[in-house]
């Protein structure tokens, strides 16, 4: 377990590159909407930005079951705690979602799904124009879940930073707690987490 108080810098280049991407793809998904003239290039690099998003999650849970992160502060409330456990767990699971449901899609329309002039990648799905419209509509909910939840986190952060001041964005933001971050054992009086 990570009892640095802080992310190792792996896992800060990850979080920051996939930060870069995620709010790449943010413009390139407006973009896509707002331009007919732009769409065919900007889809062109949806696509492999999406890929990349999905190999740097994958990488990025496999590091974090090799390396912990650090404990979350003891003085954060209970339910906060599970707050953020939970948003980091929906957070991973929309991220590896996207991807894979735009794959899926594309494979079920009966499109390449170009990765570049040259390269494709293989169908996940044989051709079929229900379970496309299904799974179109299924990446566009959760793409507006992944976005609520990026500013769900955004603010969290800065909550952390600007209100609570307990290290928790600076482990992140540079490596290191601001404060110290006290892990000490949950005070007797209080209720084992279940």
């Amino acid at each position: 377990m990570n009892r640095h108080g802080h992310f190792d810098a792996f896992a800060r280049a990850l979080h920051w590159s996939m930060a870069i991407l995620i709010l790449a793809m943010l413009f390139v998904g407006v973009g896509m909407v707002a331009s007919l003239s732009l769409r065919p290039v900007l889809i062109d690099l949806h696509r492999p930005l999406g890929m990349a998003l999905l190999v740097l999650a994958v990488i990025r849970l496999l590091h974090r079951w090799r390396s912990p992160p650090p404990p979350l502060p003891a003085s954060l409330p209970r339910a906060q705690a599970f707050a953020a456990k939970a948003s980091h767990v929906a957070l991973y699971a929309a991220l590896l979602a996207m991807p894979l449901l735009g794959w899926a899609m594309l494979s079920a329309g009966g499109y390449p799904v170009r990765m570049t002039s040259t390269f494709s990648l293989p169908p996940l799905l044989p051709q079929d124009p229900a379970l496309y419209s299904l799974l179109r509509q299924a990446h566009g909910w959760v793409g507006y879940a992944l976005f609520a939840l990026i500013l769900l986190h955004a603010a969290a952060a800065l909550h952390h930073a600007w209100v609570r001041r307990d290290g928790v964005f600076e482990a992140m933001a540079r490596g290191r707690s601001g404060t110290t971050m006290t892990t000490a054992e949950p005070d007797p009086g209080t209720p084992p987490e279940s």
